[in-house]
C-alpha cells in the first residue's frame, strides 16, 4: 500500500478543524459582510443592493453612537478590574492555606453559573425597595437608589455583576500559570533579599504576560458580545444608557426586523474586535516572555 506523502498528513489531521472553522467562522463572517450592500427583504419587496447605505446610516444613527461609546466604558471598567481581581485571588489560593479547595471553589462558582440566573440574582440585589442592597443602605439610614433605573448609574451596576462573573475563571487560566512557575525563582529572589512585591513584579508578573495575552483577547471578546444581563436587567434603558452594541443588534434584527443594518452593525463590530486584538498582539507580544 504507497504512504500518502509528508506533505500531505499534515493538512488531512487539520481539515476537520478547517472545515469547522470555515463553515462556522468565516463563512457566516463573509456572509454578513455581503448581506450588509443589500437591503432587507420584507414581504413581497425583494432585498436589492444598496451598496454603502447600511453604513451611512450607522453613521447618522445616534443610538449606535451611544451603544458604541456604552460598550468602549464597559470594556475600560470591566477589563482592568477582572484582571487585578483574578491576579490577587490567584496568588492568594495558589498559598498552602486552610481550606484552599474551598475557597478555590468560591471564587469559582460565579464562572459556572447561567448568564440568565447571574442576571436574576443581581436584579434582586439591585430592585428598588426591598432588593439586598435597599436592605443594606436602609438599615445603615442611607437614602434609597434605583441602581438599574438612573441612567448615570446603571452601566456602572452592570459592570459589577460582569467582573463578579468573569473574575473566578479567569483566576483559573493565572492560577495554572502560577503553577508552572519553578519554585527555585522563588528561593533564589528571597537569598537575593526581594520583597513579595519585588518577586511579582520582576519575577512573576513578567513570567504571567503569555496567559494575560490570552486573558485580554477573552476578556475584550467578552465585554463586546454581552446581551444576556441587559435584555434581563434593563432592556438597554433607561433612554439606552446601558445598551451594547450586541444588543442594538440584537434589537435591530430580531425586534425591529432590519436584518440588513444588523449585519452592517455586526461588521463594524468584527471589525473594531480585531482591531483591538490586533493592537493588543502588537504591543504585548514584545513585551511577552514565552518559557
Amino acid at each position: 500500500m504507497k504512504r500518502l506523502p509528508s506533505s500531505v498528513l499534515p493538512w488531512l489531521l487539520l481539515s476537520p478543524a478547517m472545515v469547522l472553522l470555515i463553515a462556522f467562522t468565516h463563512y457566516p463572517a463573509l456572509a454578513t459582510l455581503w448581506h450588509s450592500f443589500f437591503s432587507t427583504p420584507k414581504g413581497a419587496r425583494p432585498s436589492v443592493f444598496v451598496g454603502l447605505d447600511n453604513y451611512r446610516l450607522m453613521v447618522e444613527d445616534p443610538v449606535f453612537w451611544q451603544a458604541l461609546c456604552n460598550n468602549l466604558w464597559f470594556a475600560l471598567g470591566t477589563i482592568p478590574v477582572a484582571i487585578a481581581l483574578a491576579i490577587l485571588m490567584a496568588l492568594w489560593v495558589n498559598e498552602k492555606l486552610v481550606g484552599r479547595g474551598v475557597l478555590r471553589l468560591a471564587y469559582f462558582t460565579p464562572t459556572v453559573l447561567p448568564m440568565i440566573a447571574v442576571a436574576n440574582i443581581w436584579l434582586f440585589f439591585y430592585t428598588p425597595q426591598y432588593g439586598l442592597l435597599e436592605q443594606i443602605t436602609g438599615a445603615l439610614g442611607l437614602p434609597s437608589h434605583n441602581w438599574l433605573g438612573n441612567p448615570h448609574s446603571v452601566l456602572g451596576a452592570l459592570m459589577v455583576v460582569a467582573i463578579w462573573k468573569e473574575a473566578g475563571f479567569f483566576m483559573i487560566f493565572y492560577l495554572a500559570a502560577l503553577q508552572q512557575i519553578s519554585p527555585v525563582l522563588a528561593e533564589a529572589a528571597a537569598l537575593e533579599g526581594a520583597s513579595r512585591w519585588q518577586y511579582f513584579w520582576r519575577v512573576q508578573f513578567p513570567l504571567l504576560m503569555p496567559t494575560t495575552l490570552f486573558v485580554l483577547i477573552n476578556a475584550l471578546i467578552n465585554a463586546f458580545r454581552l446581551v444576556d444581563h441587559i435584555v434581563v436587567m434593563t432592556r438597554g434603558g433607561p433612554d439606552n444608557a446601558s445598551s451594547l452594541l450586541l444588543y442594538y443588534i440584537y434589537e435591530v434584527g430580531f425586534a425591529f426586523w432590519d436584518s440588513s443594518y444588523a449585519a452592517a452593525l455586526t461588521v463594524v463590530l468584527l471589525a473594531l474586535l480585531g482591531l483591538i486584538a490586533l493592537v493588543k498582539f502588537r504591543i504585548l507580544d514584545r513585551r511577552t516572555h514565552y518559557q
